[in-house]
């Protein structure tokens, strides 16, 4: 059964949500931190709604709590107790479709179930996993590369994680090339034929 939930300010929500879920101290409440503060920084530099972007961030992993664990899937897990709490369904989204967990999904035979909470292609998406992926397991800056190296390290070889790590890395560096670019275009001078300063992008 759907709760009804008002979540006038979905960043404030977000927070208190995964701190009591995560626990304050916490590993996990630590990377999520770093994720939360990273995506942030990166709406104030783009051109996306914060809100959305920032409350996803806080709530990515809260999948992860024990009190959530159905599938044992984080995405999957947090986007189902969202949705039944009345979060917006983009929320819900971008929590169950963050960092490409639709090709671990389908390793775990879970695509079909994560399916029910489709997520969006565009920036904030990629705001989300790049916010993700360039911060580790205890809130520290990261590289893409660095991340997934740690990543395949903590879940093991034979791992669904490892069995897909071709095809995810692939989309997880292309989602950092997008974004850097975005970064740097905003980042960069244009001047034009009035003579104006502005701001490529």
């Amino acid at each position: 059964m759907t709760v009804s939930i008002d979540h006038s300010d979905l960043i404030a929500d977000a927070r208190r949500t995964a701190r009591r879920l995560l626990g304050v101290g916490s590993d996990r409440w630590r990377h999520t931190v770093g994720v939360a503060r990273r995506a942030g920084e990166l709406a104030t530099s783009l051109p996306v709604d914060p809100d959305p972007l920032v409350a996803a961030a806080w709530l990515h992993d809260i999948g992860y709590a024990e009190a959530l664990a159905v599938t044992g899937f984080h995405p999957l897990d947090g986007a189902r107790y969202l949705a039944e709490r009345g979060w917006p369904t983009r929320i819900v989204g971008l929590v169950a479709q963050h960092s490409g967990a639709r090709y671990v999904a389908a390793a775990r035979g879970l695509a079909d179930a994560l399916s029910r909470y489709p997520g969006e292609a565009g920036l904030t998406s990629d705001l989300l996993t790049y916010a993700d992926q360039t911060v580790g397991p205890i809130g520290q800056p990261l590289t893409v590369r660095e991340r997934n190296a740690e990543m395949l390290c903590r879940h093991g070889p034979d791992s669904d994680n490892a069995r897909v790590n071709g095809e995810r890395l692939a989309f997880l560096e292309a989602v950092a090339v997008r974004v850097e670019a975005c970064l740097d275009a905003a980042a960069s001078p244009q001047v034009h034929g009035s003579g104006r300063l502005t701001l490529s992008g």
